[in-house]
Parts: C-alpha cells; sequence; structure tokens
C-alpha cells in the first residue's frame, strides 16, 4: 500500500512537472525566438530551408571558387559532394576528399539536393545594433528614469503606508479607500487634465511629468506595503517609544530595515514599469529624441529597419539584459515579498 502510494505521489509531482516546464517553454517562445533571430543575417533569415538555428552552407576553396556541399546519392551511397557546374538537367560536382581527382557528374535537378550546412551565428549584430540604435545614450535615459521614480516611489509610499498601518486619525479607514479607489480611474480620464498641469507648469519636453509625480506615492505600493507593515508586531513600535524613539526613528530602524522584502517587491515592480514605459515618454517627451528611453527608441529604430529583423531582434534582447540580470540577483526577496504581504494579512 505504502508503494503504491509513493508511486502515486510520484506519478502526481512528474505530471505537475512537465506541466509546468511546458508552460514554461510556451513563455519562453518569444524570448528563445528573439535570441536565435539576432544573432542571423537577413540571408539567413530569408533562407528557404528556414532553419531554426543561424546556419550556413559549408562550401569548399576549389580553384578560388567557394563551392557549395550537398549529400548526392551515388552509386547507392550518400556522399557529400561539392558543386563545381550546376544545371538543371545535372551537375558536375568534386569530392572535398581529393579535390585534384575527376569530377563526378551526377544526373538530375541539383535543387532537390540537401545542402550540407553548418552552425553560424553572427554576434556582430549586437555591435552593429548598439551603434546604430545609439543604444548607450536610450539606456541610460531609461536607467535615469525608472530608478529615480523608483527611488520617489519607496519613500513616499512608505511613508503613506506607514500612516495608514501605524497610526490612527479621523477619517483614517475612508481616506484609505479613496486612495485605493485610485486605482481603478482609467488613465485616459485623467490625461488630459494632467498634459494641461503640467504644461501650464513648463513641464513639458523635460523628465519631471516622469519623475516627479512618483515623490507623491502610489496607490498599488501603498497598499503593499501597508499590508507588510501590518504584520510587524505592534509590540516593536512600543518599545522603541520607550527608548525614547520618534514616529519617523521608528520608521527607519524598526520598520524599514524588516520590510525589505516588500520595499524589494515594490520597487521591481515600478521599476520594471518604467522600464516598459511607452505611453508617458511619447506623451511628455515627444520631439525630445536625446531624452527617449529604451521604448521609444526601440520602437523607432523598428520602423526604420523594419526589413533587418536581426539588428532589430538584436537591440531588443539587449534591452532585456538589465531587468533580467535585476531579477536574477533580487528574486528571493522578491517571491518573499509576494507570499508574505499576499498571505499575512
Amino acid at each position: 500500500m505504502r508503494a503504491g502510494k509513493r508511486a502515486s505521489r510520484g506519478a502526481k509531482r512528474g505530471i505537475i512537472t512537465i506541466v509546468v516546464i511546458g508552460a514554461l517553454l510556451v513563455f519562453l517562445v518569444p524570448l528563445i525566438y528573439g535570441l536565435v533571430m539576432s544573432v542571423k543575417t537577413e540571408a539567413q533569415v530569408s533562407s528557404t530551408t528556414q532553419a531554426l538555428l543561424p546556419k550556413s552552407p559549408t562550401t569548399l576553396s576549389y580553384q578560388g571558387k567557394a563551392l557549395e556541399l550537398y549529400e548526392v546519392q551515388i552509386d547507392g551511397r550518400p556522399r557529400v559532394l561539392a558543386a563545381l557546374d550546376k544545371t538543371r538537367a545535372s551537375t558536375t560536382f568534386v569530392d572535398p576528399a581529393n579535390p585534384s581527382g575527376p569530377p563526378i557528374a551526377w544526373e538530375g535537378n541539383w535543387r532537390t539536393l540537401k545542402p550540407v550546412m553548418r552552425l553560424d551565428p553572427h554576434f556582430e549584430n549586437y555591435p552593429t545594433a548598439w551603434k546604430t540604435i545609439n543604444f548607450a545614450l536610450l539606456l541610460r535615459n531609461t536607467l535615469v528614469y525608472a530608478i529615480l521614480n523608483t527611488i520617489g516611489v519607496l519613500l513616499s509610499s512608505s511613508f503613506v503606508a506607514y500612516g495608514f498601518s501605524r497610526h490612527n486619525f479621523p477619517g483614517k479607514n475612508f481616506l484609505f479607500i479613496i486612495v485605493m479607489s485610485t486605482m481603478i480611474l482609467p488613465t485616459a480620464i485623467t490625461l488630459i487634465p494632467t498634459y494641461i498641469i503640467f504644461q501650464k507648469l513648463g513641464w513639458v519636453g523635460t523628465w519631471l511629468p516622469l519623475i516627479v509625480p512618483a515623490f507623491f506615492a502610489n496607490a498599488y505600493n501603498i497598499f503593499l506595503l501597508r499590508q507588510f507593515f501590518m504584520s510587524i508586531p505592534q509590540e516593536m513600535d512600543d518599545a522603541a517609544r520607550i527608548d525614547g524613539a520618534n514616529p519617523i526613528q521608528i520608521l527607519y530602524r524598526i520598520i524599514l530595515p524588516q520590510s525589505v522584502p516588500a520595499l524589494v517587491a515594490a520597487g521591481l515592480f515600478n521599476f520594471f514599469y518604467c522600464w516598459n514605459d511607452y505611453f508617458n515618454p511619447i506623451v511628455y517627451l515627444a520631439g525630445r529624441d536625446k531624452l527617449y528611453p529604451i521604448t521609444i527608441g526601440l520602437g523607432l529604430f523598428q520602423g526604420q529597419y523594419s526589413t533587418h529583423i536581426s539588428l532589430v531582434q538584436a537591440a531588443t534582447v539587449m534591452s532585456c539584459i538589465v531587468p533580467v540580470v535585476i531579477f536574477f540577483f533580487t528574486q528571493r526577496f522578491f517571491m518573499q515579498g509576494i507570499v508574505v504581504t499576499g498571505v499575512e494579512k
């Protein structure tokens, strides 16, 4: 009976593992496609062989010419030969093992033969795309936008979440509902009034409309941090007050040091949002190409080089490196913050 139960559990785990791996592969297909296409030449992309990997025909240098190799049936045996003279009716081949030997005649259309392919990635697409798109400038602009925005969101949201989680004041619950209700407002409703305000202030065409609002908190991050702050025992605040700590000292010395997972989770959410943000920069930075982030730069690059798929994919892959590296080193805190804030309260 125990052996049967163990076998049943093992089968269930195996099925779940297969399903998870299958789902993961489905999500990774676009990334894998981009990686493969980024190291292909335009000839490889438009090749009729439709090879998944970047492959090129294998050639033989013969009397100053590059002859392509094909798999040919000679006397019932498959052989790899170099095509010297190709016609629809017959083809003359050279044996790569004995190039100085007599040519080999073969009757038939050479297009029906299978070419010998070799793996031939072209990593020079990356430096070419880097220079063509001015990737260094786009990367700098995006990092400035994302980092300053994230710092502002974490500072302001921490203060607001601390007030809602640790202090009692008249209308606290009502104000919290008002703050949370701002998440359901469509962007299209507030776009025009917000744009008019920034235009009156003379901020349109600068980074200020993208960065300054972050220092006035964000409803989603307020909720995320409030839930985590509420999981910290109130007795720790009381002990700090007895030792003479004021509310600001309690926040920075007691609450925030224990809230690193939640802060990392909120920071990553906001950083990735800014990294992928296309709408706000195109609205407030229109015509200021020196301030464009990666998203707008990639859009313009794709429009200008739509026929150069390899370069577009190379630029796209480079734009993913920074978020992937950041998530790789912070995933432990990120997952911990999501689990705790979603379960504790």
